[in-house]
């Protein structure tokens, strides 16, 4: 490879802002799973592509998932 060739990066985008949802529900386990690693910690804003908005929003959701045992703290 070159050392000053530049890779092709896709541009992330928040799938939340693209989708118009209006919020983010704390009972939808399957969706807020895709953004917890495999230890259980929440992915940053820089993996995931999510807004600001959009990633305070998920932080609340998760969290409040994790409090009625929807969710789990921490991965096995």
């Amino acid at each position: 490879m070159i050392p000053y060739q530049k890779r092709f990066q896709r541009r992330k985008f928040c799938k939340f802002c693209s989708e118009k949802t209006e919020f983010i529900d704390y009972k939808d386990v399957k969706t807020l799973r895709s953004y917890l690693t495999e230890k259980g910690k929440i992915l940053s804003r820089r993996m995931t592509g999510t807004c600001a908005k959009h990633q305070r929003e998920l932080n609340e959701a998760i969290m409040r998932s994790r409090n009625i045992a929807l969710l789990s703290f921490v991965e096995r």
